[in-house]
């Protein structure tokens, strides 16, 4: 499952970050790392962006960036 497809409300472990070049390096810089513990906040009303709640901090992403980051339930 990727994190776009995640429910508001639920959490999921990070097992994969993918993407190229600078967008992988950004993600992984904001901390989206493997073994992260993730939580969809909310989800704007057309659907893009989406706001998380990791390591303490919020953080809104695009749904496209958000499809490139493999997670599995907590």
């Amino acid at each position: 499952m990727t994190l776009d497809e995640l429910a508001v409300g639920k959490e999921a472990k990070i097992i994969a970050v993918g993407g190229e070049g600078q967008l992988r390096v950004r993600l992984l810089d904001m901390g989206l790392i493997p073994h992260t513990v993730v939580r969809v906040q909310k989800v704007a009303p057309m659907g893009d962006p989406i706001e998380i709640h990791l390591r303490g901090y919020e953080l809104t992403i695009r749904k496209e960036d958000a499809s490139r980051i493999e997670v599995e339930n907590v």
